[in-house]
Parts: structure tokens; sequence; C-alpha cells
């Protein structure tokens, strides 16, 4: 089987609503995101013969997505009261609400998902929350 790796990294704050312990505070991190991908053969045709997916592609479509959290608040919708979101939107704050705790495990399957709804066969997404710390998500395919 052949393996590809890209990465991507962020800059973000969050917070953990419901979390008893630093991490309900506003902190930020410098996310690192990896995505693998594989195949079992490599691609024929013309432009991308010798190759499971052209790498460039892989890489922007991967920034892309990071980008959009880059310097920006993550909150997980419906965790901050309607007075405090019309705060950060009066001063202009970019904030990126989420349908999920934003933890780096819920990252990890939403770029994994992500990154398959754009038509890669995902092998492991890992995000780095540090560059000690992080969380794997890889969903075992039904045959």
């Amino acid at each position: 089987m052949y393996i590809l790796k890209t990465e991507s990294c962020f800059d973000s704050a969050h917070f953990l609503s419901g979390y008893v312990g630093k991490c309900s505070n506003i902190h930020g991190h410098r996310w690192k995101v990896e995505i693998q991908v594989s195949s079992e053969s490599l691609c024929e045709d013309i432009q991308n013969r010798g190759m499971v997916v052209d790498f460039g592609k892989l890489k922007d479509d991967l920034r892309n997505l990071a980008e959009h959290f880059d310097h920006t608040l993550i909150i997980e919708k419906g965790t901050l009261r309607k007075a405090t979101m019309n705060a950060l939107n009066d001063e202009g704050f970019a904030v990126r609400e989420v349908d999920f705790r934003p933890t780096a495990e819920n990252f990890a399957r939403y770029f994994y998902e992500e990154m398959s709804e754009r038509g890669y066969n995902i092998y492991l997404a890992t995000v780095y929350e540090t560059p000690n710390n992080c969380a794997a998500y890889k969903c075992e395919k039904k045959i």
C-alpha cells in the first residue's frame, strides 16, 4: 500500500465549554494537521502517472481548510451568549463556529471527513494541539 502525507498549520484560539480546568478559558494553539492518503495502486493517466494523487492539489486542499481557521476564535455553536457573539462581531473579530467541541480529537475527525468529501482516500488524519500532544482519526472502511 502507498501512503502519502502532507501537513498544514494554523494559529487560533478556543476554549472548552463545560470543562473544569484551565482549558475552559480562552487560549491559543499553533495547530498542525497531518493528512495521510492511501492507495493500493498508482494512477495510470498521463498527467498523474506514477502518483497516488497530485501532491500540489492535496496540499492546496488541506491548506485551504486550515486557513479557514487561521487567526480566529473557534467556538462550539451555542456556547456563548448572543450578546457576547454580537460584541465579538461588532469588534470585527473573526469567529468560527463549529458543530463540535473544538478538541484535537474532534478536529482530527473534521479534517478526515472534509478531505474525504474532496475525493481523497484518507488513511489517517492527525491534529497536533501542541508539539507533543496530538489526536488521530481513522475510519474503519466497510467493504
